[in-house]
């Protein structure tokens, strides 16, 4: 019996040393597991960190993209602004270089009816000088030579009356009528 005690003995020990090993290995697998849980929380906080800086890059282009977007839509309102105010010049160029052609038609059309004008005026005095001056042969000649409308009036004549209706004082025109001086002219000469 005595092996058999032995063995017991040696049954007990062996069941006593494997109730010892597994206290030993608690302490580590306790610290191995202290260490993963540490490099678990290590890893969660980098990430979390990771996560919040990409959320701030996210936030920093997001204000950057829509910063960009107003101020494209600033932009392209001005263009627009820009082109309403050149169109709106350009017809007030277009009536404005209008208005200066009408003036200038009109400042050729003045200008050539004074010119007449004071070419029918001349005319009167020419032949009135020739009438004075007795020098009637001369005076039918001028006549002759004057230029005469479709109803067969002389053009002197039309200039004189349109210098009375445009130009003349009407008090003056009592005094000195040049129209009525020509027509009592070429009565007299005809």
């Amino acid at each position: 019996m005595s092996d058999r005690s032995q063995h017991k003995h040696e049954e007990s020990l062996q069941h006593a040393a494997e109730h010892e090993k597994p206290t030993k290995r608690n302490p580590v697998l306790f610290y191995l597991m202290i260490l993963f849980a540490a490099a678990f929380l290590l890893l969660l906080m980098s990430f979390l960190m990771q996560h919040r800086a990409n959320q701030e890059a996210m936030n920093n282009l997001q204000e950057t993209s829509n910063s960009a977007v107003e101020s494209l839509e600033n932009k392209l309102k001005e263009n627009e602004e820009l082109k309403a105010q050149v169109d709106q010049l350009e017809e007030e160029n277009q009536q404005l270089t209008q208005q200066l052609e009408s003036y200038t038609a009109q400042g050729q059309q003045e200008q050539s009816e004074q010119e007449a004008i004071l070419q029918a005026l001349s005319d009167l005095n020419t032949l009135r000088g020739l009438y004075n001056q007795g020098r009637y042969s001369d005076a039918r000649d001028f006549l002759a030579h004057q230029e005469l409308t479709a109803d067969n009036t002389y053009v002197t004549e039309e200039n004189l009356a349109l210098y009375n209706e445009k130009y003349a004082d009407p008090a003056n025109l009592e005094i000195y009528n040049p129209l009525e001086a020509w027509q009592q002219l070429v009565s007299w000469l005809g």
